[in-house]
């Protein structure tokens, strides 16, 4: 098996991306990797990671090989789930508060990053499926709706109107909803919006 076969077949094992480290695993060498690239064998995606030419990239996909401490949020979870038609320009994820993302801003300019506490990081995560069929972790319905009731005036009012009506339209779950508004600190906010609608 050639050096490249070795490489697809293991890139096609994690979604058709794979980082240096993987590669070096192998027991290809950087100065190997650098040479794949250059032939046009392999694509570099971001620092330390690559893909192999066959595959669509999928943004979402790369950003989330990146950090495990990445999760897509806001308006770009909002999409994943149903609650917004509107495809993201921006990306939006949340890192814990105190992660150094001067590297992922600066390959990804269309991204802006919220800061939570490390505890409340993982809270209402799920895995779902971007449209290019990547698997990427994202906050839930309750977790979403939460957060955009929060930070109100820094959402744009066109997905704000469009994901609460949503949300409120379909059936959900006040019990899980009011544990996580609890959670995040909009129990107030949350029930009026129970209320209401």
């Amino acid at each position: 098996m050639s050096i490249e076969e070795l490489i697809i077949k293991n890139a096609e094992i994690y979604g058709g991306l794979i980082k240096t480290s993987q590669i070096e695993e192998l027991g290809i060498s950087r100065a190997n990797i650098k040479r794949l690239v250059d032939k046009g064998s392999l694509v570099r995606e971001a620092r330390g990671i690559y893909s192999i030419p066959s595959e669509i990239n999928d943004e979402y996909h790369t950003l989330s090989r990146r950090s495990d401490k990445l999760v897509f949020s806001y308006g770009t979870a909002l999409f994943f789930l149903g609650l917004s038609d509107r495809v993201p320009r921006t990306i939006e994820v949340t890192l814990p508060q105190g992660y150094n993302a001067g590297r992922l801003k600066k390959d990804h300019p269309n991204l802006r990053i919220h800061y939570v506490k490390p505890e409340l990081l993982m809270l209402g995560t799920e895995k779902v499926t971007t449209p290019q069929g990547s698997r990427v972790i994202t906050y839930n319905k309750d977790r979403c709706i939460c957060d955009i009731v929060k930070n109100e005036s820094k959402v744009d009012k066109q997905i704000y109107t469009q994901a609460i009506k949503e949300y409120f339209g379909e059936e959900y779950k006040p019990r899980n909803l009011l544990k996580m508004a609890k959670a995040i600190g909009v129990e107030k906010e949350i029930r009026r919006y129970m209320e209401v609608l």
